[in-house]
């Protein structure tokens, strides 16, 4: 089937964008999965990322970048109604709120509330972080298939004991993972089918969060089944 709409450097981009969406991409990676030439998937890739619809890992690998993400939360009823749920989880544990959803080897913030006073723990909407540590990487991580926890788990800060113990007790804890000083909880929004479809999070000065509390987990909970209710 062909997939030209005849403007060819339109082609090339979204070609470019499937591959990044797919996985994290070298220059080369670029190249063989799209068969683009070297010079013009460079030339591409660096205006996409001009544009943020592209951006970088800690690796320097290509990666989807916010704008792009932005694009995809601004319709979504996920997004819409985590709108609702970190404000009211804000102000119910008086710590930084957040929700995440997956987005290839990242995930993506598509909801954040912060406290009117004391230490934040800053994120913004559209924001790409790292699946390789935080609670919430834990919770998006822990229910994938087992391959997929492999690939993922190699190099991070938690090991599969962590996601193990996620799994059985239904939410993760980290201290420091992301960010030093910096303590978190997250559990997972499931859909109907069960699925894991998002992390609700809440995070804050490592001192508060040092020793989860039974009301602080009880608050993630009901926000989850609350950002996920039909």
């Amino acid at each position: 089937m062909d997939n030209s709409s005849g403007v060819g450097v339109l082609d090339k981009a979204v070609a470019l964008l499937d591959a990044i969406a797919a996985r994290p991409c070298t220059l080369t990676d670029l190249v063989e999965a799209t068969g683009i030439t070297r010079p013009t998937a460079h030339r591409l890739a660096l205006a996409l990322e001009h544009h943020s619809l592209v951006s970088r890992d800690q690796e320097g690998r290509f990666i989807t970048g916010p704008h792009l993400a932005t694009w995809s939360t601004e319709s979504d009823p996920l997004a819409i109604r985590a709108e609702r749920v970190v404000l009211e989880l804000r102000d119910a544990t008086g710590l930084s709120a957040q929700v995440y959803r997956r987005a290839g080897d990242s995930r993506l913030c598509i909801a954040a509330a912060e406290p009117a006073t004391g230490l934040r723990d800053t994120v913004p909407v559209g924001s790409l972080l790292t699946l390789q540590a935080g609670s919430a990487a834990q919770v998006l991580v822990a229910w994938l298939d087992a391959e997929e926890r492999v690939r993922l788990v190699t190099g991070a800060a938690y090991g599969q004991d962590t996601l193990a113990t996620v799994r059985r007790r239904g939410w993760a804890h980290s201290l420091g993972q992301r960010e030093p000083g910096v303590g978190s909880i997250s559990v997972p929004a499931r859909d109907a089918r069960g699925v894991v479809v998002a992390a609700v999070s809440i995070s804050g000065p490592q001192e508060r969060l040092t020793r989860p509390t039974p009301a602080q987990r009880s608050l993630l909970q009901g926000a989850a089944e609350r950002l996920t209710l039909r």
